[in-house]
């Protein structure tokens, strides 16, 4: 088949419908099954594992598929309301949060993985926003499992920071204690009617600010990856408010974001990947298996960590923050290498480093749900519209002062 290049708007929807199509096809729906509406982590090597973070983003795929009219309202409902019980009533975890990864099948827990606060974050903000777009059933069971969330349980008391991770063979390890993509726990737990969380966590975390150029006063990541910039913004409107520090955290991310495509620009002599059109450095699958690609600003040694490996997922989910950098990256992923494009759209990521070029030959649900959700938003604010609907998301932002921006400066897309 004749490989046709495609620009602009006609391929970002392209992409937005393979990415919607990863959804449906990757997860369990068979009705007699006690794991339905789970989604599998990645389409290779993960027959039967899922990731409960791929499962937040799948239903905000049902909401995307609806209002493309890519899938019937009555079934994306049921699809909704029965992955719901699912969590409700047989996926693994303690407190109201969940495994990682667990069984497609049964729901139990893989891979000796952890609780994960992330994940579950991920998972019950694309919980409320079903409940918010579809209502009845769905909202209920939603709210149902964020009042489960003890949020207070995973909260280091000496510190005052959330735990990163739990096991029950070796309990809580690590610390949120910077800037990352955990800007969701803050408003979400301050909220809960059942297990709040003090707003002085907001407060406490670090902020540790950086200028890379010309680029100035960047709150930036511990390793300046780019999914830690985007994954709380797929869910929550952080365009034109701004906390009481007069922090924008969405306007933080368009640095951020114009930083990494820089570094990449800057970095192109050392790594013939990189380019003005190839960029955007985040976690992905690289040559040596899944990893973390960083750029400056950071506090990791990226001559050590980055192998020249680029993911299109990290130019795409930041198409809110840098919508022409990121429609031409899409534009020379597509129409300069046909191997990075499949049955789901672009595949995981690239390397021209080797003798042979490498390419990714499968998908992970994360990257497919951070391009989705993002496209989507950058499109029409469908999942911020949704998700910012809901009363303790109000609430959260409410709790931890943050306020509208002047008119004069508001962020428009």
């Amino acid at each position: 088949m004749r490989f046709i290049k495609c620009y602009g708007k006609k391929l970002i929807l392209k992409e937005l419908k393979k990415s919607f199509n990863f959804f449906i096809n990757e997860t369990n729906t068979n009705k007699e099954s006690r794991g339905y509406g789970l989604t599998r982590d990645k389409t290779i090597y993960a027959n039967h594992v899922a990731s409960i973070a791929s499962v937040g983003y799948g239903l905000a795929a049902l909401i995307v598929g609806v209002e493309h009219k890519w899938i019937e309202y009555e079934k994306a409902y049921d699809r909704a309301n029965r992955t719901l019980d699912t969590f409700i009533n047989n996926v693994e975890g303690k407190n109201g949060f969940y495994y990682h990864f667990v069984n497609m099948d049964t729901g139990k827990r893989e891979w000796n993985c952890e609780i994960s606060i992330i994940d579950t974050a991920i998972f019950i903000c694309g919980a409320i926003t079903t409940g918010e777009y579809f209502g009845k059933e769905v909202k209920e069971k939603a709210e149902i499992l964020y009042k489960r969330v003890n949020w207070e349980w995973y909260r280091n008391k000496e510190t005052n920071y959330f735990y990163m991770g739990y096991t029950p063979e070796e309990g809580f390890w690590g610390h949120w204690d910077m800037y990352a993509e955990q800007l969701m726990l803050y408003v979400l737990g301050v909220s809960s009617p059942v297990f709040p969380i003090n707003k002085n966590m907001y407060d406490d975390f670090k902020k540790k600010r950086k200028n890379y150029k010309n680029i100035e006063d960047i709150i930036y990541t511990y390793c300046g990856t780019l999914f830690t910039y985007q994954f709380s913004h797929a869910w929550i409107d952080f365009r034109n408010i701004i906390d009481k520090e007069s922090i924008n955290w969405f306007e933080n991310s368009i640095k951020a974001t114009k930083a990494n495509r820089q570094y990449c620009i800057d970095n192109k002599e050392k790594f013939k990947t990189y380019g003005e059109n190839s960029w955007g450095l985040t976690a992905c699958l690289g040559p040596n298996g899944y990893c973390s690609f960083g750029s400056k600003p950071c506090d990791t040694n990226l001559e050590v960590e980055n192998d020249g490996t680029i993911t299109p997922c990290g130019a795409i989910g930041s198409i809110a923050f840098t919508p022409e950098e990121s429609i031409r990256a899409m534009e020379y992923y597509y129409n300069t290498f046909p191997k990075l494009w499949g049955n789901y759209g672009f595949k995981d990521g690239y390397n021209l480093e080797k003798e042979k070029p490498w390419f990714a030959k499968e998908y992970i649900g994360i990257d497919k749900g951070i391009e989705l959700v993002m496209i989507e938003n950058y499109l029409n604010g469908t999942i911020w519209e949704y998700m910012m609907k809901s009363k303790y998301v109000k609430k959260g932002l409410e709790i931890l002062q943050f306020s509208q921006i002047k008119q004069k400066e508001k962020i428009l897309l």
